[in-house]
């Protein structure tokens, strides 16, 4: 009777536990009885960030002042984030995490049927994170590096009324005792971020964008104020749209803006007298702006990379000090996936993108450093602490099984004007990357939960059957 009772208990509890995991694959971070509101707390132990591959080689060097990324980041003083947003990165669901999934004392307020969420400050009622669903497109449809350093202080001084407000300003600053006119200058911070993304699978997917109907023509491409002429950025095509264009004649455009859009987006266009094409000879304006691009990327307070999202996560949060209250998901298809390419197609396209190539290549080296960089820093931590607690550990049935600092990707339907089909598209994008078909391996979540529970389960059923053998 014992036997058949033991048996029965086994079962049970597998069973219980095949469809925990089964779950937790399903839909991570939904579920913690450990937790309150069925989110994950920064005591639970583990984490569902991959492991730093021990036989990564680099490929170039950086200082570890280029590695250390910690930002004292003053919500409540005036420091500001402002995402840069490169079309086809992922950058539609990245911009939704950052007002519907940061952990806040005052959240982002999001409403049904409204195109933009209200990001104050905690103590007061000025915005901090200049982005398209905080606060529009102010500086134009998707603004570039050149558009934003120079619009994004005089945009938000206008919104919040900055020049009637400076002797409340320097009221604050007595009373603080800081008098100095750099100084003050100095508590308005400004830490930019971005997304980048494989320039073949980003370029694949703006085609597939544009074919649908997509123009981003209202967007302004102002630099050394003024917008280029039609002589300096020709049109592609006739009409309203390109819609229905073959990739063949997307790529023979040699006006394109899908061309090189990386580096051009992160690099200072003054430098090469902006979209004037004889003001540089070609060689040289391709060099420049591509060590320009590498420069701003590798200043920014922040990057991340599409296909790489649980460390996107985990850089984020340990540079700025905020956590997401639901981890970042990845998948594994795209509609730029579905499309079959032979090897002279893309061949063509590399070549087409050469810069941002040699740019990603560079951005993904210095990603996957800091990662590494960052992520021995904090074992090193938690092993001190972790020898430090070693006395107060015991052994039980309330094995933690869950990961920690887990969280859950946000949805959300906001966009206006031209993001209308952008936000629906680029939603089925962000997050996602390309495997067998693709040119990038993905992080394999469902070997990283099994790696973690595993273990626990195992001691859960060991102290069962000693229990019942005990009877």
């Amino acid at each position: 009777m014992v036997e058949r009772s033991s048996k029965f208990l086994l079962i049970v509890v597998g069973s219980v536990c095949f469809m925990l995991i089964l779950y937790q694959y399903v839909a991570p971070g939904v579920i913690n009885f450990g937790s309150p509101h069925g989110y994950f707390t920064e005591e639970d132990e583990g984490d569902i960030f991959p492991t730093p591959d021990p036989h990564y080689v680099k490929k170039y060097y950086f200082p570890v002042r280029d590695l250390e990324r910690t930002i004292d980041f003053q919500i409540k003083g005036e420091d500001v984030i402002v995402f840069l947003h490169i079309q086809k990165t992922g950058g539609t669901t990245f911009g939704r995490h950052l007002v519907q999934n940061v952990r806040l004392e005052v959240p982002c307020d999001c409403r049904p049927g409204q195109k933009k969420c209200t990001c104050y400050r905690p103590n007061r009622k000025e915005t901090w994170l200049f982005s398209r669903f905080s606060t529009g497109w102010s500086c134009g449809l998707h603004a570039d590096w050149t558009e934003l350093i120079n619009c994004v202080p005089g945009v938000l001084n206008k919104k919040e009324n900055k020049q009637k407000n400076l002797r409340e300003t320097e009221e604050r600053m007595t009373q603080i005792g800081r008098t100095n006119v750099e100084e003050q200058r100095a508590l308005r911070k400004f830490y930019y971020i971005t997304l980048l993304r494989d320039p073949v699978s980003r370029y694949l997917s703006e085609w597939r964008h544009v074919q649908r109907g997509a123009t981003w023509k209202t967007s302004l491409h102002m630099c050394d104020g003024r917008t280029p002429t039609p002589e300096e950025l020709p049109s592609c095509y006739e009409g309203s749209d390109w819609s229905g264009c073959t990739l063949q004649q997307f790529m023979d455009c040699p006006y394109n803006l899908a061309n090189n859009r990386q580096v051009r987006m992160l690099a200072d266009l003054s430098l090469v007298g902006c979209y004037n094409m004889s003001t540089v000879p070609e060689k040289k304006r391709a060099q420049l702006l591509l060590e320009s691009a590498k420069k701003n990327l590798r200043d920014m307070a922040f990057f991340g990379l599409t296909e790489y999202q649980r460390k996107t996560q985990f850089l984020f949060e340990r540079t700025f000090r905020l956590r997401f209250i639901r981890p970042f998901m990845q998948y594994n298809s795209t509609r730029a996936a579905g499309v079959d390419l032979d090897n002279a197609t893309i061949q063509r396209i590399e070549e087409l993108n050469e810069l941002d190539m040699e740019l990603y290549d560079y951005a993904r080296d210095l990603f996957q450093q800091r990662y590494q960089y960052t992520r021995q820093q904090e074992r090193r931590q938690q092993r001190i602490k972790n020898h430090m607690q070693q006395s107060h550990q015991g052994l039980g049935l309330g094995v933690n099984l869950w990961p920690s600092h887990s969280r859950q990707s946000s949805v959300s339907t906001l966009e206006d004007g031209e993001g209308d089909r952008e936000e629906r598209d680029e939603g089925e994008e962000g997050g996602r990357t390309e495997e067998a078909g693709s040119r990038l391996p993905t992080e394999d979540y469902m070997n990283q939960i099994i790696n973690r529970w595993v273990p626990g389960l195992q001691r859960i059923s060991s102290q069962l059957q000693s229990r019942i053998s005990h009877r």
